[in-house]
């Protein structure tokens, strides 16, 4: 039998989140059921909210979050009920871009089998989001979706770690390897941004350059571990960038806002022999245009990443020990917590460059 959640439904794009009770079906075999703890407010899911990428809708976003196990189907071995978990948006043990369950998920807001596990009071399908819906105070998805995590591990922070922190950090750790001495620009000062500055400080790097249009962002990013600040209103980023480093540029150059023009500024502002990597998510239609001499004659390394081009699986629980042990900031990048139902205020907020990371809390 369906059991009735409060839930945040996108029903048309460029229009508020409705927040109402919707109807969640219990696990078929090989899925579980979350009942949400805490939810991170990110960009990535905006960008369906705008309408920047196309979604079938009625669709319940969300895809950073972490809660309990609720129920377990049929040949689930991983996680039993009353475990905590963190949600996986790509549940592959390999590289995240080459997982099919999540890519095919993530284009039709369908369960592996072709149906839903949501639906509305008349019993209409309402499709998921990224395999996980956190927006929904209890979502069903599959077993591959969720990573169990250590009992008493703050829920917040898990939802953080969940995406922002294994994106920003993996960004430079796994798929830059950044080196010790080295410069870093990063290009975006949001949840992903700030957690990008602080691999890059804990990797060692001499200078990190944080880039962002926000004045307010300079504090966060400092704080995190960066030695300057540009901001972005203030004249061309790049040129900001290379005076800063002596004209030459930075050895790597991440790309945390996600658009075609950050992507440009980012690519133009790495030195010859550096790398640029992209990780922001624009609107499906974005273009850059990259100088294609520079890769040649320069010997620039362009390179995407996705999910921090980490394995989620084992580094999650790597970035819990990190923090455990003090390496790792987390309580830093919690600004405000909202109900479910000041969801679309918290993204007004995102939008205003108010906050580092802002969470939807369930009670």
């Amino acid at each position: 039998m369906p059991t009735l959640a409060p839930a945040a439904v996108l029903y048309e794009a460029k229009q508020p989140l409705r927040i109402e009770t919707v109807r969640v079906l219990p696990p078929q075999k090989g899925e579980v059921t979350v009942r949400m703890k805490a939810a991170g407010v990110c960009h990535s899911d905006l960008h369906v909210m705008k309408g920047d990428l196309t979604m079938p809708t009625p669709i319940i976003l969300g895809h950073e979050g972490a809660g309990v196990i609720e129920a377990v189907g049929e040949g689930v071995t991983s996680v039993a009920v009353g475990d905590p978990v963190i949600l996986v948006w790509r549940g592959s043990s390999g590289r995240p871009a080459l997982c099919d369950m999540g890519t095919a998920m993530r284009f039709t807001g369908l369960m592996p089998d072709g149906t839903t596990r949501f639906q509305n009071s008349a019993g209409g399908a309402i499709r998921h989001y990224a395999g996980v819906s956190a927006f929904s105070s209890l979502s069903t998805m599959p077993e591959a979706s969720v990573v169990k995590i250590p009992e008493g591990f703050s829920f917040e922070k898990a939802a953080l770690i969940g995406c922002g922190v294994i994106t920003g950090v993996g960004a430079v750790e796994r798929a830059a390897k950044v080196r010790h001495g080295s410069t870093v620009a990063v290009i975006g000062c949001g949840g992903i941004g700030l957690n990008a500055v602080q691999a890059a400080r804990m990797a060692g790097a001499r200078q990190i350059i944080a880039v962002d249009k926000f004045a307010r962002k300079e504090a966060d990013a400092r704080l995190f571990g960066a030695t300057d600040y540009v901001d972005a209103n203030l004249g061309d980023p790049v040129e900001a960038i290379k005076h800063l480093t002596d004209g030459k540029g930075v050895d790597y150059a991440i790309e945390a806002y996600g658009s075609g023009k950050t992507a440009e500024q980012a690519f133009d502002a790495t030195k010859k022999g550096g790398m640029c990597v992209m990780v922001g998510i624009t609107s499906a239609a974005d273009r850059a245009s990259i100088n294609v001499n520079q890769l040649v004659y320069a010997e620039k390394t362009l390179r995407g990443s996705l999910y921090g081009s980490t394995q989620p699986r084992q580094d999650l629980l790597l970035l819990i020990g990190m923090h455990q042990s003090g390496r790792l900031m987390l309580d830093e990048l919690i600004t405000t917590r909202y109900p479910l139902e000041g969801i679309n205020d918290a993204y007004d907020a995102l939008q205003r460059g108010e906050v580092a990371r802002s969470l939807i809390v369930f009670e």
